[in-house]
């Protein structure tokens, strides 16, 4: 039989030639044949080839590699079917064989039987994965209980809830057309967390320290006092400065940021890993400054700031706030709780100085405070600011203050006070220059209280406007001198006269004949009178630190005390207000109205509450009033009047004149004078009211050369402004003298 021809390439087509066995003689290279050994059946190739006719061959598996000589060639007979392929490796050329293979069987139609999984053994394997997963469940619960339960509370430590408050908004302080006289504007508390101050928690020793020289040149709190805040760990709130502005808020932020991102570097997250660990292991004790955020801890709370457009436009009247944005002075103060509304609060919870929103929280949230809106003109208190201001410097006084009143409503219009103060920044003014002078100040008012003596002499009938008084100088009572402002020798003045030329002594003898010889009797019906007029009574405004004056009951009187208080000096006392209102009485046609300052309130819910009318009390009759108004006019146009210098033209101006010696500030004696002058127009239908009072002045001291311009000045501009038309009548002309 011939030898089959070895294939192309080698066994397993990889072209590599077979390695035979050991023992067996190599075949002969560059035959492209190989032989078998002599004696040594040859062995089949992987490529299976076609038996013989009539013998069945069995096929023998395609070795790889073969170590053996392959048969040369395989006989055949007859035609030899073409072997199929063997799947070759990708790249390789597919090796042909002549040697025939078995022709492939085709699959097996019956379906194979589905072989179900044993419950048994799915079970158990079920049981091992739960138990495995309890297992680490519970060994986690151990860990968190038991092995790291210290660790983890400390870590819980820094992720507490923190109660912040909520500031309402503070209410405004308007004038009488709307505009804010004190208003709220946003602003910032910069706030900190002193436990985050620590080292553990900063990982440096002296972060109070840094973050104080970081913060004081922006808040402009001492370094000392920032850091001595931050050293208080048990407590988890503290203010470091209060109603910082946006600019101050915004260059903070910007500076934590900055800060936090450096400490978030790759290299300083490695050093806080280190931190706590043994040295042996590369530990640290802390972190390098450049790797630290002193100012994490450091926060931001919105809340208002109180600020006062108008700057010192009536500041002495409406006050100012401290630092915790309470009421300190004036309105401010005392309508306090109105202003300021409820403050809320908020609860959330944070970490590491970052809010955690899924931690919850709550919230109540703050309920704004009321507008409180004054019947204050801002024009006209402008006006009188000014004027009141000028005269103060111009006198050389001490101080000085203007009140404006609404004879009608009582509503006052002005109350102007000088020297003044800029309640945006209280660090310029003298903690004297503070309060209201006009409401504080009780004085002894001098000649312009003569008009409640003579109103109670016409109401009662015991003289009329030109009942003829003799005044001598000086008049002896009591075994005392009392003197007029001026030397004179006798005067023959009517009642009218005695109150244009100002005459203490013709004031004494109109007032005796209240008692018909009595002077005890005669100072009872005085003093009620008096207290009718307000005095010693409180004006109604409640106004913080407001003097209610002073007046000695009748019964306590004693020598010159007696006669003093019928000319304003003495045992009586009173404020400017109270002054002002005993002028608005008789223009009001004898009715005293309560004065007010408050015209209404506005609530958070934008309800508008007029304040209600100023309780009215009957003083004097219509007829004694209207007789007072007309002598009141002669101290203004007569050439004997003291008040000339307060005529307005084209106006009917009833007035008075007042100097008074002033009370030492020790309450023993004298020390100078009180200025004044107090009126009303147009007296023919009378509308305003406007006092000046001038404390202390150096330059002058009589009340008719120094409140009369002042007083001109502002009545001028309050007619002016209210559009009052000029006066239709002239002045009556009373008579001031008599010819004996």
């Amino acid at each position: 039989m011939s030898t089959p021809r070895q294939p192309t390439g080698g066994s397993g087509g990889n072209g590599r030639r077979p390695v035979p066995r050991s023992g067996a003689p190599r075949a002969q290279s560059g035959s492209g044949r190989s032989q078998p050994a002599k004696g040594q059946p040859a062995k089949a190739q992987p490529v299976r080839s076609q038996p013989p006719k009539g013998q069945p061959a069995k096929a023998q598996p395609a070795r790889s590699q073969s170590a053996k000589a392959q048969p040369a060639k395989s006989a055949s007979v007859g035609r030899t079917p073409r072997a199929p392929q063997q799947r070759r490796p990708e790249g390789r050329p597919p090796a042909r064989s002549q040697a025939a293979v078995r022709p492939r069987s085709r699959p097996s139609s019956r379906p194979k039987a589905l072989k179900l999984a044993e419950p048994k053994r799915r079970l158990r394997v079920i049981t091992i994965v739960l138990s495995l997963v309890f297992s680490v469940f519970a060994g986690r619960l151990v860990q968190l209980q038991l092995v790291d339960a210290d660790a983890l509370a400390a870590d819980a430590n820094t992720n507490r809830y923190l109660n912040i408050p909520i500031t309402a908004e503070r209410g405004s302080i308007t004038s009488s057309d709307g505009v804010a006289l004190a208003a709220t504007v946003d602003a910032y508390d910069i706030t900190a967390d002193p436990a985050m101050f620590t080292p553990e928690a900063t990982g440096i020793p002296d972060a109070p320290e840094q973050a104080a020289a970081l913060l004081s040149p922006i808040l402009g709190v001492p370094r000392e006092k920032i850091a001595a805040d931050l050293h208080t760990p048990k407590s988890r709130y503290k203010r470091l400065a209060a109603q910082q502005t946006p600019a101050a808020k915004k260059q903070i932020s910007d500076l934590k940021s900055g800060l936090e991102k450096q400490a978030g570097s790759r290299a300083c997250q490695a050093q806080k890993k280190l931190l706590g660990k043994p040295a042996d292991q590369g530990g640290r004790t802390r972190v390098d400054n450049e790797c630290a955020n002193p100012l994490a801890g450091v926060f931001n709370r919105e809340t208002q700031k109180r600020i006062y457009p108008a700057d010192g436009l009536a500041a002495n009247l409406v006050g100012f706030v401290n630092a915790e944005g309470e009421g300190a002075g004036g309105l401010e103060l005392q309508y306090q709780k109105l202003l300021a509304g409820k403050d809320g609060h908020s609860s959330y919870a944070q970490s590491g100085g970052r809010l955690v929103p899924t931690a919850g929280g709550s919230m109540e949230p703050a309920v704004a405070g009321s507008d409180v809106k004054l019947t204050v003109n801002r024009d006209i208190q402008w006006a009188a600011q000014r004027a009141i201001t000028d005269q103060v410097a111009n006198s050389g006084a001490e101080k000085g203050y203007v009140v404006v009143q609404d004879v009608k409503t009582g509503q006052v219009l002005a109350m102007a006070s000088a020297p003044g103060f800029n309640p945006n920044d209280l660090s310029l003014s003298k903690p004297e220059q503070l309060g209201n002078p006009a409401l504080v100040d009780a004085y002894e008012p001098g000649s312009t209280a003569k008009l409640m003596s003579l109103a109670a002499v016409l109401d009662t009938g015991k003289a009329t406007w030109d009942t003829k008084v003799t005044v001598p100088y000086p008049l002896v009572r009591a075994g005392q001198q009392f003197k007029d402002d001026v030397f004179h020798g006798t005067w023959y003045l009517t009642l009218a006269g005695v109150l244009a030329k100002s005459s203490n002594i013709g004031t004494i003898e109109a007032v005796e004949t209240l008692g018909d010889g009595d002077q005890l009797k005669a100072n009872q019906v005085l003093d009620g009178y008096m207290r009718k007029f307000g005095v010693a009574q409180p004006t109604g405004l409640g106004f913080p630190g407001e003097a209610q004056g002073m007046l000695k009951k009748p019964e306590d009187l004693v020598a010159s005390e007696k006669y003093n208080i019928s000319f304003g000096q003495g045992p009586m006392q009173m404020n400017a207000l109270q002054a002002t209102s005993v002028y608005s009485t008789i223009a009001n046609g004898g009715v005293r109205v309560a004065p007010s300052i408050v015209q209404g309130v506005t609530d958070p819910n934008g309800a508008y509450t007029p304040t209600a009318p100023g309780e009215q009390t009957r003083v004097v009759s219509p007829e004694t009033a209207k007789t007072l108004t007309s002598m009141l006019e002669s101290v203004v146009d007569d050439e004997q009047g003291t008040g000339g210098k307060a005529a307005i033209p084209g106006y009917r101006v009833a007035g008075k004149t007042g100097t008074a010696n002033r009370g030492a500030a020790n309450g023993v004696g004298y020390d100078g004078y009180t200025a004044s002058f107090i009126g009303f127009a147009p007296a023919d239908a009378p509308r305003y009211t406007v006092s000046c009072t001038l404390q202390g002045p150096v330059n002058g001291h009589f009340g008719g050369q120094l409140c009369g311009p002042v007083f001109k000045q502002v009545m001028e501009f309050t007619l002016k402004t209210m559009q009052v038309p000029p006066s239709g009548s002239p002045a009556p002309n009373l008579a001031v003298e008599w010819k004996p």
